[in-house]
């Protein structure tokens, strides 16, 4: 297999663990998050950078990369890996989320997914089989079935077709996937319906994927549905291979998803937030940008390691967004990514330490105020 998952320790009182992925291009410490690349590039960061925060596997986008510059390039280059210059792993979404979102701008039918480009308007076809073969000129570590993510609100008998089709989506998929060197995961999908995600659940555990993604939450639901499809999900997947809940990325969530059981994350949210100037803290969010912080000269977390917190203060980093300087928007990406790196860190460890739940309580008596 391209891919193997080690178990290391499983919290005795909630669904957390400690697992260890090994794969192609390094081997990581899962949970882990995976800060997302979406144009083969974590935006504002080089990838030593990123290693140095630690960072062991980052995400990029099929959609993007389909249509600029598209897979024939980056296969004539060598692969994501050697086009981007980053030596550890990297997992490719399959396009599906970003093809939805289109709206207007897309039909689905059985055969696929026909779609007008956002970036020139011009016309495309994205079946499961085209998915996956951009997947594979890619040449990510890990690669996603073509799915449909069930949008919400979405009633039962929607919710149910769109989850069947992309069961049958997720058969083609494996069929058309022939690389040896590249694992590929199955998506659970089933809307905010308990007997649909476990309908969904069985059947892609009958096609044997090298991992499972959780698909179709974090999409606008009230938080505590969500925790309530991961309560009823999670256990139903396999305890020997990976789980995945795509595009969680607030340390609220992630500190949920991993004591459910969720082995990985990704998440556009810190860099997002960061260009905005909004920064994330053990306190809380800070929007930086704002006119209290003019002359603060604290940094922007008091126990923070990372090279922002190091050297520079809120006023600075302030001053640099005020003026629109790309400094001041790299020094809150540095220190957005490096803050949920750390954070999957001390949570690895509360496990390993048998002291979970004392995490989860402290991160919440501060994180409230």
């Amino acid at each position: 297999m391209a891919i193997t998952y080690e178990l290391i320790k499983q919290c005795s009182k909630t669904g957390a663990r400690v697992g260890r992925l090994y794969t192609p291009h390094g081997v990581f410490d899962t949970p882990i998050f995976m800060p997302v690349g979406t144009q083969a590039t974590v935006k504002a960061m080089s990838p030593d950078e990123l290693k140095e925060m630690g960072a062991g596997i980052i995400l990029s986008n099929t959609y993007h990369l389909y249509l600029r510059p598209g897979h024939d390039l980056v296969a004539e280059a060598g692969g994501l890996h050697k086009f981007m210059q980053w030596d550890r792993g990297i997992l490719t979404d399959s396009g599906g989320f970003q093809v939805f979102s289109l709206g207007p701008l897309r039909k689905i039918t059985e055969e696929g997914v026909t779609f007008r480009s956002h970036i020139d308007g011009s016309k495309h076809f994205l079946s499961p089989e085209k998915a996956t073969e951009v997947q594979m000129a890619l040449g990510a570590d890990i690669i996603m079935a073509f799915d449909e993510c069930v949008p919400y609100p979405a009633d039962h008998e929607y919710a149910r077709q769109s989850t069947q089709r992309t069961t049958r989506w997720a058969e083609r998929c494996k069929k058309a996937h022939t690389r040896k060197d590249q694992a590929l995961f199955g998506i659970v999908q089933g809307g905010m319906y308990k007997d649909l995600r476990t309908m969904s659940v069985q059947d892609l555990i009958a096609l044997d994927f090298s991992g499972y993604a959780i698909g179709g939450l974090s999409v606008g639901e009230p938080k505590p549905l969500m925790y309530e499809m991961l309560d009823h999900t999670v256990p139903l997947l396999p305890s020997n291979k990976p789980r995945y809940l795509m595009g969680v990325g607030t340390p609220d969530c992630l500190l949920e998803g991993v004591m459910y059981g969720i082995d990985m994350f990704d998440c556009v949210f810190p860099t997002r937030v960061a260009r905005n100037g909004t920064v994330m803290t053990s306190r809380g969010r800070l929007v930086i940008k704002n006119a209290e912080f003019s002359r603060d000269f604290r940094p922007i977390d008091p126990e923070c390691g990372c090279y922002t917190c190091r050297n520079f203060s809120r006023a600075y980093i302030r001053h640099l967004l005020k003026t629109e300087e790309i400094f001041g928007l790299r020094l809150t990406t540095t220190h957005n990514l490096h803050f949920l790196l750390n954070f999957m860190k001390e949570m690895r460890k509360a496990i390993l330490d048998d002291r979970f739940l004392a995490f989860r309580e402290e991160f919440w008596t501060h994180y409230r105020k």
